[in-house]
This record gives structure tokens, C-alpha cells and sequence, in this order.
């Protein structure tokens, strides 16, 4: 499976960006997807993640009631919708599937997308 990350760019605090992750190659089936960003300087970390079957969401405490990650079916496309943007949020942002149900941890996932970045502004 390819993945297609996109959707990033630079917003002002408190605003608003929707990331898209478009698979190719395959279906997602039994899936989890993940949504994963990594700043300068640091290591990446987990940001939400969605079951495909079953629709089941993690966010990390970052993330919560901030962030919503969602599916289209019809679409193939995974989609993270990021709502009152902080400065603190600006990374590269890469979403990524595993086999693995419901992991959070980057090492269980095995297909990456290529990032977007996402730059938020004070």
C-alpha cells in the first residue's frame, strides 16, 4: 500500500487545517491508520489513530478536543482535522497503517506516507 499525506501548510493560531491520507494499492480493510508529526528537534510522536472496522479513535492528550480523525469509505482516505492550532503544533505530519490493532507505538506500524508540514504561526 502507497500513502498520500497532504493537506499541510501554514495557518495562524487558532486556526484550522484538515490533513488527508489517501491510500493506493490496496483497500484499507482491517487497518489501524495513525497520524504521527514530528518537530524540529525532536522525536516523532503519536497523534491520533483510527480503526478502520469499527471506526475506534485515540488522540493523544496533545490532540484531544482539538484534533478529530475521521475515514471516507468510499474514498480510501484517512483525514485529521485540526482545529484551534497552536504554535507548539507546527511538524512534519505523516500518517502511516499497521496490521496491528489499536497501537499508538510508531515502531508497530509498517507503511508510511512521505509528511506534510504544517506550520502554525503566532
Amino acid at each position: 500500500v502507497q500513502l498520500q499525506a497532504s493537506g499541510g501548510g501554514l495557518v495562524q493560531a487558532g486556526g484550522s487545517l484538515r490533513l488527508s491520507c489517501a491510500a493506493s494499492g490496496r483497500k484499507f480493510s482491517t487497518d489501524t491508520i495513525g497520524w504521527f508529526r514530528q518537530a524540529p528537534g525532536k522525536e516523532r510522536e503519536f497523534v491520533a489513530f483510527i480503526a478502520w472496522r469499527g471506526g475506534y479513535t485515540v488522540y493523544a492528550d496533545s490532540a484531544k478536543g482539538r484534533f478529530t480523525i475521521s475515514r471516507d469509505y468510499a474514498k480510501n482516505t484517512v483525514y485529521l482535522q485540526m482545529n484551534s492550532l497552536k504554535p507548539e503544533d507546527t511538524a512534519v505530519y505523516y500518517c502511516a497503517t499497521t496490521s496491528y490493532s489499536n497501537t499508538p507505538r510508531s515502531s508497530d506500524y509498517s507503511y508510511w506516507g512521505q509528511g506534510t508540514l504544517v506550520t502554525v504561526s503566532s
